[in-house]
């Protein structure tokens, strides 16, 4: 009976409903975490979406219209030859470090400046345009300088101007290319200053002595494949050591005397020798005018003397009696009076006037009668 009586008991604990349990302060903290979280996981998932987004909106990029680009993938070029090129516009890739974008100036003018060749100057001197005195001596440890054809010493700063005509060779031939063309700079001043005189390089011939710098960068472009082309090479400054600048200034105005006066003997004997020119081609001329001038007369005179021939041969007295009365009439033209002598005429002539005739006398009037 107990039995049934505990059975009875429990089948009313299960059938009465049971009172609400009351919260405990730990559960309502739990509650408030739990909000807090839910809402932070929805703050971060908003984030990683944004970040995706701009992960992928960062591969984005543009190309200038002077540009080109080349995206590495893992170090390696996309594409090949002039596919690998990214022409102007705007272009995707991965971002980094999935794929890197080079971009190369293709056509604007690139500058580089020789570090070999010059004075030591500190950046702060660069910079303002200052110039550290001389020491004594040059200190090779510092101070750099170019070696002539003639065993002297020089200063020579210079900047290349080039442009970039191979992007790939250019981007990926060297790690740092500017630095190869920089060298490459260096190298030439060195091979050109070995091929000149310290007077042609200062003074006297430095245009050749810039174009044959122009020239050894050429070559080694070809020879190292460079990828660029030679602009222009300007320097601003070939200097000779400036512990000898007197000495050289010295020798520089010796020879800029002897240069004036060498010039003014040249000037003196170029115009002595055009006087004497222009002199003998005067008297050449008159000389060739005169012998044509008789020449032409001669062959006058033969062609009349040949158109006389027949008429002489006809009758030689009557052609040189007429040809004696032009003769004289061409000769004697002022004279008065002419007379001739005959060939068999005796010496003793009457050569008086003959008696002029008296004039006769007008008849009188007859006179009138007045008878």
């Amino acid at each position: 009976m107990s039995d049934e009586h505990e059975h009875h008991d429990h089948d009313l604990a299960h059938d009465t409903p049971k009172a609400p349990v009351p919260l405990m302060p730990d559960d309502a903290g739990s509650k408030a975490l739990t909000d807090a979280l839910r809402s932070s996981f929805v703050i971060v998932k908003f984030l990683m979406a944004g970040l995706v987004v701009l992960f992928f909106a960062s591969g984005f990029f543009t190309v200038g219209p002077q540009e080109r680009a080349i995206v590495l993938r893992f170090g390696k070029p996309l594409g090949e030859g002039e596919a690998a090129l990214r022409g102007p516009g705007a272009h995707w890739a991965w971002p980094y470090p999935i794929d890197k974008v080079e971009k190369v100036p293709f056509s604007q003018v690139q500058s580089a400046d020789s570090t070999v060749g010059w004075y030591a100057v500190t950046p702060e001197q660069e910079a303002t345009g200052t110039v550290p005195p001389p020491g004594e001596t040059l200190n090779p440890a510092l101070d750099s300088y170019l070696l002539t054809g003639d065993a002297n010493i020089i200063h020579v700063r210079a900047k290349l101007r080039y442009r970039i005509t191979d992007p790939l060779r250019y981007i990926l031939g060297f790690t740092n290319a500017a630095g190869a063309v920089t060298n490459a700079l260096n190298n030439a001043l060195c091979f050109a200053a070995a091929q000149f005189s310290v007077d042609d390089a200062l003074t006297r011939n430095q245009l050749a002595f810039r174009e044959r710098i122009e020239r050894r960068i050429d070559q080694l472009a070809t020879e190292q494949k460079l990828g660029i082309a030679v602009e222009q090479v300007t320097f601003s400054g070939v200097i000779p050591p400036r512990q000898l600048a007197d000495k050289f200034r010295a020798a520089l105005e010796a020879s800029v005397r002897s240069e004036r006066v060498m010039s003014e003997a040249r000037s003196y004997a170029n115009e002595a020798l055009a006087r004497a020119q222009g002199d003998a081609a005067s008297r050449v001329g008159v000389a060739q005018s005169e012998a044509s001038r008789m020449v032409e007369a001669v062959r006058s005179e033969a062609d009349v003397f040949t158109k006389l021939l027949p008429e002489y041969r006809k009758n030689p007295e009557l052609l040189m009696r007429t040809w004696q009365a032009e003769v004289v009439g061409r000769v004697f033209t002022n004279a008065q009076e002419i007379w001739f002598r005959p060939a068999n005429m005796s010496d003793r002539l009457d050569l008086s006037r003959q008696p002029l005739k008296p004039k006769t006398a007008a008849p009188e009037a007859p006179k009138e009668d007045h008878h």
